[in-house]
């Protein structure tokens, strides 16, 4: 582990949380689309993280079985962002423009699956996230002068 490997860790950690923020308002501002250019209702995207693993072996996690141990981690990076394809609410609209014309659903507009209590939460969550890596940067940084004051010394 280097001197900036912390600095490194969290970084990753707020580049991932920056993204989920942007997916999260993204999902907001889109909480009554009824018509995009694929066709249909909006529908809520989420982010999907991973560890960014390195091959260590001579450095093993604590309070970890040895088989499902991968060394120490190099952070976090995003493996996909993903599309909600569940169903939206649906609402009887007969005059709106997007209603459905046919079918047991007639009079129908189906209106995103964003639930805008969940997605306020998920916001605040990835701000806290964002905030805490913040905050290891700042630790770290303050450590590494305490260190260079020490050596003056």
């Amino acid at each position: 582990m280097g001197m900036f490997t912390s600095i490194n860790i969290a970084t990753t950690g707020m580049s991932v949380e920056r993204l989920r923020s942007d997916v999260i308002s993204n999902n907001i501002a889109n909480v009554s689309t009824t018509r995009t250019p694929e066709g249909g209702a909006f529908k809520k995207s989420s982010v999907i993280v991973e560890p960014i693993a390195s091959a260590h072996p001579t450095w093993r996690m604590p309070f970890v079985n040895a088989e499902q141990d991968n060394g120490p981690g190099k952070g976090v990076r995003v493996k996909e962002i993903v599309k909600d394809t569940s169903k939206g609410r649906m609402v009887y609209e007969p005059s709106n423009p997007d209603a459905i014309q046919s079918g047991p659903d007639k009079g129908y507009v189906e209106y995103p699956n964003v639930n805008i209590v969940n997605e306020m939460v998920n916001l605040i969550s990835a701000s806290r996230a964002y905030e805490a890596n913040s905050t290891v940067i700042q630790g770290a940084k303050d450590m590494f002068s305490a260190a260079l004051e020490i050596g003056r010394g």
